[in-house]
């Protein structure tokens, strides 16, 4: 129970830092934190709570990489259902937590037919830079393996450690800066999701792309780095 609740805390923060950032803090005029910003605030909450909660669960706080972990022989497969469980449950609690924070604001409302709306993945019409679905899978797999990687490099054993949690999240800052125009990055199902459930919709209808994406390319870069690049030379 300890690992979940780590895992539901940890999700829950990435959830309210990151989605919270762009919905509150990106488009203040003249002040804004902008693309750069909310690449920074997602970056940061993956760093933080690696550091504070990473020793308990191993800080995974996003479905594809328990499922990348597993797929790369550092997770085992009955952990998988109450670790996305509590990863969902978390997302889904800080969409909540940040549509009340929202709701006291007058005159908000959620436009499901705009392109990022209230912090939601999106394709086609529903990305913020227009494009397809086509481009949205390809970024997201990328995006997810090379997550993935760098979380499978930096936790070897025969790694030094000790910065793994400030990689991991310049990997997620990096990710950000490179597909907030194209998706408004998700690379995390449970992310995805949440904000979806709120949004209803298109963004309700598309979420199927922001599971299918980051977890195959999790689940590549697992099988990539087990066969290919594990070293067991000292093993």
């Amino acid at each position: 129970m300890k690992k979940q609740f780590a895992e539901f805390f940890g999700t829950y923060w990435l959830v309210f830092g990151g989605c919270g950032s762009a919905l509150f803090a990106a488009g203040i005029p003249n002040l804004g934190i902008g693309f750069v910003g909310v690449s920074l605030a997602f970056g940061l909450t993956v760093l933080t709570m690696a550091y504070a909660v990473g020793h308990i669960s191993g800080g995974h706080f996003n479905p594809a990489v328990s499922l990348g972990l597993w797929a790369g022989g550092r997770f085992s497969a009955k952990d998988l259902v109450p670790y996305i469980v509590s990863q969902c449950v978390g997302a889904l609690a800080a969409a909540g937590t940040l549509f009340i924070i929202c709701s006291g604001k007058a005159g908000f409302m959620i436009d499901n037919t705009k392109a990022g709306a209230f912090a939601s993945n999106g394709y086609g019409a529903y990305s913020p830079d227009g494009y397809s679905m086509q481009s949205a899978f390809i970024a997201e797999f990328v995006l997810t393996m090379f997550f993935l990687l760098v979380i499978l490099g930096t936790t070897d054993k025969f790694a030094n450690t000790k910065f793994a949690g400030v990689a991991i999240g310049l990997a997620l800052t990096l990710i950000h800066l490179v597909s907030i125009p194209i998706t408004n990055t998700s690379v995390n199902p449970a992310r995805s999701l949440s904000q979806a459930l709120f949004v209803q919709g298109e963004a309700l209808s598309q979420v199927w792309l922001f599971w299918a994406a980051p977890i195959l390319g999790a689940v590549v870069a697992g099988l990539l780095y087990k066969n290919l690049l594990q070293d067991y030379s000292e093993a």
